[in-house]
């Protein structure tokens, strides 16, 4: 189990429905009845003192739906997350805050992760958050380029994807022209490319001078059931399945859809006084396809 929000808020709900039970079943009674044994010469704060909820019991009732509306949305509907790194630039950049769909690839119970609803399987393209592998409790965003049933190849000297023996074209777009925090991709002197795989298509970076840490030309993967294959956007500057393999289905999260808010604190103009500034207001609504 992971100690994430999700078990915490699990507790919480826990926590709180005990105490509300606690009272329908045991205190209110005895608030009812120690009220209705005072006179009728008791004054008014007479019945306020008896009648009076105790104060964890209010505070309990009170969150009780705030935490169960909470997890809810999270566990099942859409989770908020922070890009901390550059790996998929040029879809995302540092500092974008992005929203999760948590249900489109099936239904899963809070703190288990028990799937008990299937409804749609990640496809090539999509932009998907997982728990990493070697460490489920840090998620990771990458693109999913391979499917159970495929042969993944990635040539590492000319940096080209090939899925089922049929190379992804890469059309080259000119250098990578950044901002604030992507400016350090600009001085990396990356290309952009726009990568069709097969019906979808998107921009991706390689740095052509840049040589992978690993030592053979060429790397295989055959992708089995309940198995998938992910890459960063930022070839050259990308953790993914290269270097640690494939992602298990009951390692996924949901798919990245949509853009909410962007802040970068390296924009030309940003100033820490004024808030707004560091906004990088163009990519706000920006969805994910």
């Amino acid at each position: 189990m992971n100690w994430d929000l999700a078990a915490y808020l699990v507790i919480l709900v826990a926590v709180s429905t005990v105490i509300w039970l606690y009272d329908v079943l045991l205190l209110a009674p005895k608030r009812k009845a120690a009220l209705a044994r005072l006179s009728e010469n008791a004054s008014e704060r007479d019945y306020q003192d008896v009648g009076q909820i105790p104060f964890f019991v209010d505070l309990a009732r009170s969150l009780l739906p705030v935490f169960i509306i909470v997890l809810v949305l999270r566990s099942f509907l859409v989770e908020p997350f922070r890009i901390p790194s550059g790996s998929m630039m040029p879809t995302l950049l540092v500092g974008d805050f992005i929203l999760v769909n948590k249900y489109t690839y099936g239904i899963r119970l809070p703190v288990l992760n028990w799937k008990i609803l299937n409804i749609n399987e990640p496809r090539r393209g999509d932009v998907v958050v997982f728990r990493y592998p070697e460490n489920p409790t840090i998620p990771y965003i990458k693109r999913v380029v391979g499917v159970p049933g495929d042969k993944i190849e990635y040539h590492h000297i000319n940096k080209m994807l090939y899925v089922n023996g049929e190379p992804i074209l890469q059309v080259p777009l000119g250098a990578y022209i950044g901002m604030g925090s992507s400016a350090d991709m600009t001085q990396q002197k990356a290309e952009e490319l726009t990568e069709h795989l097969f019906d979808k298509k998107h921009s991706i970076l390689i740095i052509p001078e840049k040589r992978t840490p690993i030592p053979q030309t060429i790397s295989s993967w055959n992708i089995e059931k309940n198995q998938y294959f992910v890459l960063g956007d930022n070839r050259d500057n990308s953790l993914d399945s290269r270097f640690w393999g494939i992602v298990p289905e009951e390692n996924l999260i949901g798919k990245a859809f949509f853009i909410w808010m962007s802040w970068d604190t390296k924009l030309p103009n940003c100033q820490l006084f004024s808030p707004t500034s560091c906004i990088n207001w163009g990519r706000i609504g920006n969805s994910l396809d």
